[in-house]
């Protein structure tokens, strides 16, 4: 008789770690690439997707309470499609990696450039200097402890409501119009990078198994849609209604907010904080993205030559070599072509919302009756985001033309595993 699983987390901690899962670095840039979008309709699209968000976010509760598994979305894929379309998944998850460890880079680099009175070439130096420090600490074998993490976490929340607190009085009525400058077309482009600030709803997947039941983790699940629902909502509407048309132009919308409050003392706080989030972020994703790639390479997705076992420390070296490779190819081609953020924000967020709509036609095809129709529901309107993202649709559609021969060779033997709900 197997012994029954320890449960570590309770409601708080569950909380704490979905907050964080669904926050990041990201949240200090997209304000502005949003309101260069769309002007202050760009609240619209923050809105919209939150309100979207809630069917996705309920639905990765219910597969994680029906199908516990660390696989996450891929797992899931694995048990409704086969192994096949569980095999593209993972590549996209993969081949976002690259990229939005670059965006993190960027964005910790801007924010440190901006204390330091720096130009576009600090800020690209400060990033190089951030991707090297980030893969010299997977090399090494460094792991950030969760209680780090989640103290980082803790502090962007507490930053994002001083910001919202100390600029609220100075909302201004006219900075609100004209309201929508590009029209319909604005609000959908904005919502195409907006995405990447509600990925990881399916961190739930990930850690259900570590709650006593899936009631707790429903209710995390709704206390991080209200808390998270709360502070970008707050951001969104004092970002435009104090910043103005400088929420379009400037890539630090938070040190701007903490200046308008508090003074300019905020910079160095802000930057610190900044750099300190997008270290986290990177390490997090880098580390994941080498197991990742060790993972398909076993299934011979990828070259088996990429993918040998871990080390006697766990590090996979050299899947973190080739992405080490391929980070500094694209980091390469940003630099020489002049290329911003909001480019590669707008691609992680194509590739992340074709993960997102896989999980859950996942979802729609293991779950019946009223569970499945909310499923398709929640497919139906992930859909439409992954529409808003448009030309950057063919990131994704490019990685899996570019690897079906690879993904044609899994075997069938490996396609579906267990049985609908």
């Amino acid at each position: 008789m197997s012994e029954s699983p320890v449960h570590r987390l309770g409601l708080g901690q569950g909380t704490a770690l979905f907050v964080g899962a669904v926050l990041g670095p990201g949240v200090l840039a997209l304000p502005h690439l949003a309101a260069a979008a769309a002007g202050p309709s760009s609240i619209l699209a923050w809105a919209v997707l939150l309100a979207l968000s809630v069917p996705v976010a309920l639905t990765f509760a219910a597969l994680g309470a029906r199908h516990p598994d660390g696989g996450g979305v891929a797992a899931f894929a694995a048990r409704a499609f086969g192994r096949r379309v569980s095999a593209v998944v993972g590549l996209w998850f993969y081949a976002a990696v690259p990229v939005g460890v670059l965006a993190g880079a960027l964005i910790g680099g801007d924010y440190v450039a901006s204390a330091a009175g720096l130009g576009r070439t600090g800020t690209l130096a400060i990033a190089a200097g951030l991707l090297a420090a980030a893969f010299a600490a997977n090399h090494g074998g460094l792991r950030l402890s969760g209680g780090v993490q989640l103290a980082l976490v803790a502090l962007l929340a507490a930053l994002l409501v001083a910001a919202v607190c100390a600029a609220g009085p100075h909302v201004r009525a006219d900075a609100f119009t004209p309201f929508a400058p590009h029209g319909a077309a604005g609000i959908a482009h904005a919502a195409g990078v907006l995405f990447f600030a509600f990925a990881g709803w399916e961190a739930a997947s990930h850690l259900s198994a570590d709650f006593a039941d899936g009631r707790l983790l429903r209710r995390a699940t709704v206390l991080t849609l209200v808390i998270v629902g709360a502070l970008y909502l707050g951001l969104a509407v004092t970002v435009t209604g104090v910043l103005g048309e400088r929420a379009a132009s400037s890539p630090v919308p938070l040190t701007l907010l903490l200046d308008a409050g508090i003074g300019s003392a905020a910079r160095p706080v802000t930057a610190g904080v900044a750099l300190a989030l997008s270290f986290v972020a990177m390490n997090t994703y880098i580390a994941g993205g080498a197991r990742l790639g060790a993972a398909l390479s076993r299934d011979g997705v990828l070259p088996r030559r990429w993918g040998p076992p871990p080390s006697a420390s766990g590090t996979p070296h050299r899947p973190l070599a080739v992405m080490a490779v391929l980070t500094g190819a694209l980091t390469a081609a940003v630099v020489l072509g002049g290329v911003g953020l909001d480019p590669l924000m707008r691609a992680t967020s194509a590739c992340l919302a074709a993960v997102t709509v896989v999980g859950m036609a996942s979802a729609a095809r293991l779950f019946a009756g009223r569970a499945r129709a909310a499923a398709w529901a929640a497919t139906a309107f992930t859909a439409v985001v992954l529409l808003s993202c448009g030309w950057y649709l063919l990131v994704p559609a490019g990685v899996a033309l570019l690897v079906v021969p690879a993904v044609l060779a899994v075997p069938a033997a490996l396609s579906r595993r267990g049985t609908r709900a």
